[in-house]
């Protein structure tokens, strides 16, 4: 009676492929965005409705001009309340995060993932000449390493 084996076949990884899976690869273009003098209120709404936890902020050129989270507006809330303010009239250009960390649609998705855990952000933009071309989130980069199963990482 023979050994059996219970490691299935190894599969032969595609010549360069995990060399150069690249953010791009796995970064979503369809984005929902927001205007900076859009309404927290209305943002709030679409998060909601798009079961989404935050967005890039755009000006009229689609430049980066800030994003927007749960947490912005949840912060908002609680300020509101807290002085008795009307959240309605409150812009996303007041609460915005405008000092945005941005990464290469180049850059390799490994290394992206380290930039997740080293910043904890779970989210990056990504820009190309000064616009905004896509997005990559954690799931994305879960996504990346799925491809990657089975080949060396």
């Amino acid at each position: 009676m023979g050994i059996k084996s219970f490691i299935g076949k190894r599969l032969k990884s595609k010549k360069g492929f995990s060399e150069n899976i690249r953010v791009s690869d796995f970064m979503t273009r369809k984005l929902i965005t927001f205007k900076p003098q859009q309404g927290i209120m209305e943002v709030m709404e679409i998060l909601l409705r798009k079961k989404i936890s935050g967005g890039p902020v755009v000006n009229d050129k689609n430049e980066l001009v800030g994003m927007i989270s749960e947490g912005d507006c949840l912060k908002e809330i609680s300020d509101c309340r807290y002085h008795n303010l009307p959240v309605e009239e409150i812009k996303v250009e007041q609460h915005m995060i405008k000092n945005v960390d941005t990464i290469d649609g180049e850059m390799h998705v490994l290394d992206a993932a380290n930039k997740f855990l080293e910043t904890k952000h779970r989210r990056f933009p990504i820009l190309k000449n000064g616009k905004l071309v896509g997005q990559i989130s954690q799931s994305d980069v879960l996504r990346a390493a799925m491809h990657l199963k089975g080949q060396t990482w």
